[in-house]
């Protein structure tokens, strides 16, 4: 009896977690701007703080990995990449822990009611872009990082990359898009390409370290030039998302029509 009665609440709880009550309504979007099943949106949205509590997690796990020690102790304050960059461009080093901060930014303003459609619109291109353009790199320059990086490592930079393009898809319930929220979000990653790639400014390009030098040639092009690549699709698709994620809220009458 004791053992039944612990599996209904098991049960219970499961559906209490998949419920929508409470939460934003889903809107009726094309499969290919809501991919994800609504319960595990709704179940996305019933642990809004345990989701911000990981993404937080993560953002300092990045920011330590890019090169931020506080600890160990043994280590200096600033080492790795943040040790070898221009101070004046720290902003557009640490691109994925950015993306997690804005995400748990996203979701926790929502939760306490103060929902900013900016921060929305940076956590959608920042989870979506970072989230597929690292497991690029690691895919396509495999053998390189394999040879520096513990396969445990690799493996969950690969999976915790995607798993932030899982949260970019649960945005939707609780943005509605602005056109001069995706045009800020556009300004920011598309000047992170062109310091990353293209006119660094300040130094040489600033993109996240790979390790293979820039000009080392793979299938025919450099480095820098597929590390490029990649990430300019994925701001233009980010691009093409948004907008369209607005124009199918507009079409269904969800959003006013507004900028």
């Amino acid at each position: 009896m004791a053992t039944s009665t612990g599996i209904r609440r098991l049960v219970d709880g499961a559906r209490r977690l998949a419920d929508d009550d409470g939460l934003p309504p889903a809107d009726q979007l094309p499969w290919w701007l809501a991919p994800l099943p609504e319960w595990l949106e709704n179940v996305g949205l019933n642990l809004v703080w345990t989701v911000v509590a990981i993404n937080l997690v993560g953002t300092a796990f990045g920011f330590w990995y890019y090169g931020f020690h506080p600890l160990p102790l043994s280590d200096s304050l600033i080492v790795w990449q943040f040790a070898s960059e221009p101070v004046v461009m720290w902003p557009f080093v640490p691109d994925s822990p950015m993306a997690t901060l804005f995400i748990a930014g996203a979701f926790a303003l929502w939760r306490l009611g103060r929902t900013n459609e900016y921060v929305n619109a940076l956590a959608f291109f920042g989870c979506w872009k970072l989230g597929l353009w690292t497991p690029f790199v690691l895919t396509a320059f495999s053998d390189a990082f394999l040879d520096q990086t513990a396969l445990p490592m690799y493996l969950f930079l690969f999976f915790s990359h995607l798993t932030m393009v899982v949260e970019a898809f649960v945005l939707h319930r609780i943005s509605d898009f602005p056109v001069r929220a995706i045009a800020v979000a556009v300004v920011w990653y598309g000047f992170n390409d062109v310091v990353d790639y293209f006119i660094p400014i300040v130094g040489d390009p600033h993109h996240t370290s790979i390790p293979l030098a820039d000009g080392v040639i793979v299938g025919g092009s450099t480095v820098l030039q597929i590390a490029a690549a990649g990430a300019v699709v994925l701001t233009l698709v980010a691009t093409f998302f948004s907008l369209a994620t607005r124009v199918k809220k507009l079409e269904l009458g969800s959003v006013p029509r507004q900028t």
